[in-house]
């Protein structure tokens, strides 16, 4: 694996923790959502009229489209006489995936499988372990010790990927576990080894600001519509890992968070799409 891949994986990270609603965090929402569908170039000029009715101001987009071209995410690419930028492979892969986790959000069953990963790494490596506990709680992990971490079974291609980017594949082994026995009640554990209350209230501000909703009038309505919904929902399955009913409270806002989604999705996303193909 090149040199470049773990800094592309930090860029795109970096952008999942922009403020949901910020020019950053909606220019890389509309890259994602709808530049890259339909080939992964843009005119930089389309692009400013597409933030602009967002009320994201000229010079913000362009700032914003600046810095994800230094973080490797976008590239020049003039056509036709027109200045504009394309999609790196290398994002247009992770894009690619993350398309999976946030239109597609998975919930295990009780009796599901969990993958354990357990390290330890030198004080040599301690930059590298840092990035690494960071990078497993960008896409879901919890932790059950400094060095042993758990995730649902489902995310340790990712778990692993991230391990192999950062070169620590020599210090992490994993195991598949079809039981966990804690302590206490698997609820109790699980608010221990993953902030469930904060996610709770990023369900819970996410059904304040969207729950509801009506047809919209054209394309256009509908991209101004489901451009802030999808910039707030798309943080939200990376943070929430999807634990099973037996792990998480009986009023567990999430499953009403799914459903809201799916419905907004299916509402407006082909149709704002109609807009920015146009």
């Amino acid at each position: 694996m090149t040199n470049s891949a773990p800094s592309t994986a930090g860029a795109i990270l970096d952008d999942f923790e922009s403020r949901p609603g910020s020019a950053t965090s909606l220019v890389r929402t509309v890259l994602g959502a709808y530049v890259r569908p339909l080939g992964g170039w843009f005119a930089i000029a389309d692009f400013v009229v597409w933030m602009d009715t967002l009320g994201v101001p000229p010079e913000s987009t362009r700032i914003a489209v600046t810095r994800l071209k230094k973080k490797g995410v976008v590239e020049s690419a003039n056509r036709e006489g027109r200045t504009g930028y394309r999609i790196t492979e290398q994002a247009d892969a992770m894009f690619a995936r993350g398309d999976g986790r946030i239109f597609g959000f998975r919930r295990m069953a009780d009796g599901d499988p969990f993958r354990l990963i357990s390290f330890t790494i030198p004080e040599t490596q301690r930059a590298a372990r840092h990035q690494l506990r960071r990078r497993l709680t960008g896409i879901g992990c919890g932790t059950v010790s400094p060095g042993l971490w758990i995730a649902p079974e489902y995310l340790a291609a990712e778990a692993i990927a991230i391990v192999d980017a950062l070169e620590l594949s020599q210090y992490v082994t994993t195991f598949v576990a079809s039981e966990v026995a804690p302590p206490g009640t698997l609820r109790e554990s699980a608010e221990q080894w993953w902030e469930l209350a904060g996610i709770a209230d990023r369900h819970r501000a996410f059904l304040d600001a969207f729950d509801g909703g009506s047809p919209a009038r054209n394309p256009r309505d509908a991209f101004v519509t489901f451009v802030p919904l999808l910039d707030e929902w798309r943080v939200i399955p990376y943070v929430d890992p999807g634990l099973p009913p037996c792990m998480t409270p009986e009023d567990w806002p999430g499953t009403r968070a799914v459903a809201t989604f799916e419905t907004a999705r299916e509402r407006y996303f082909d149709l704002s799409t109609e807009w920015v193909a146009f």
